[in-house]
């Protein structure tokens, strides 16, 4: 296995947390864990975060990640792209993200462990994105937590397709409604002024006799957000058994639909080492 480290060459005196958040954009999260493992390295030596730094003094931290408790499960990845900081996957309809208690195994983290393990890298799994179990497309991974604070911390744009039941009037708009969530045991959510803000970009791209292809751009990243804003506005995704009408379930299954038609198909942001621009588009489309 690959072992990762960061290090950087100091340019200016100052305690070494300061070098460590400023100049090396470590989160406080990972420092901590660090400095009391004695992993935090000046010249090759353990030192304290008050540490004084002086220019050419090297700084070293390694970022190994623990090995994970669910197995491995080799299966088919379609990789969209990758490097030595980041993959970016297609995950298909139907998929858990990551296992849980109740689930810890047939989820995109399981596969990405045995091709991780497979091909002689670490083990972690920080996703950027996350996706419904039925939503498909596009999911960015950080293959460490220090790039995982750099992403998280960073913008990115998110721009779906959805084939939804009718369509709005406009050709382009904005769903700006507040989303709670139903009392428990629910997990659905629904518009209600006493929500959270939530705003939705729309934009129609093509329309049909019963139903029409639209982009959606989460302004807000609200858990269900489309689905809940797509429902609300009176166009529901079709195939979505939560949030769908009579009339969407109809026509959804006079199409044979078996999953909702929502699917994560660009993302834009910026590489948090390179710097570089990045638009990685899905292979699946609805």
């Amino acid at each position: 296995m690959r072992s990762v480290e960061l290090k950087h060459v100091a340019n200016r005196e100052g305690r070494l947390s300061s070098i460590l958040k400023e100049d090396m954009a470590v989160s406080t999260g990972l420092m901590n864990r660090l400095k009391w493992q004695d992993k935090i390295l000046v010249n090759g030596i353990p030192q304290h975060t008050d540490f004084p730094v002086k220019p050419g003094d090297v700084v070293s931290l390694p970022l190994d990640e623990p090995v994970p408790e669910y197995p491995p499960e080799a299966g088919e990845l379609t990789i969209l792209y990758e490097d030595d900081h980041i993959l970016a996957l297609d995950k298909p309809a139907g998929m858990l993200i990551h296992p849980s208690r109740a689930t810890m195994t047939g989820t995109l983290a399981n596969r990405v462990l045995a091709y991780y393990q497979e091909t002689g890298q670490q083990s972690a799994f920080h996703p950027i994105t996350r996706l419904d179990r039925d939503t498909f497309g596009i999911v960015l991974l950080a293959k460490n937590s220090h790039i995982h604070a750099l992403l998280s911390a960073g913008e990115l744009r998110k721009t779906y397709h959805a084939l939804v039941c009718g369509g709005p009037k406009e050709e382009k708009g904005v769903i700006d409604a507040p989303i709670a969530r139903r009392p428990l045991p629910s997990l659905l959510r629904y518009v209600n002024q006493e929500g959270k803000p939530s705003l939705t970009e729309y934009a129609v791209l093509a329309r049909f006799d019963d139903f029409s292809k639209l982009a959606l751009v989460p302004v807000t990243g609200r858990t269900h957000q489309l689905r809940v804003h797509c429902s609300y506005m009176g166009f529901p995704i079709l195939g979505d058994p939560q949030y769908g009408s009579e009339e969407s379930k109809l026509l959804s299954e006079k199409m044979g639909l078996t999953t909702q038609l929502l699917c994560a198909k660009q993302l834009e942001f910026t590489h948090p080492i390179t710097g570089e621009n990045r638009i990685l588009t899905s292979k699946m489309s609805v």
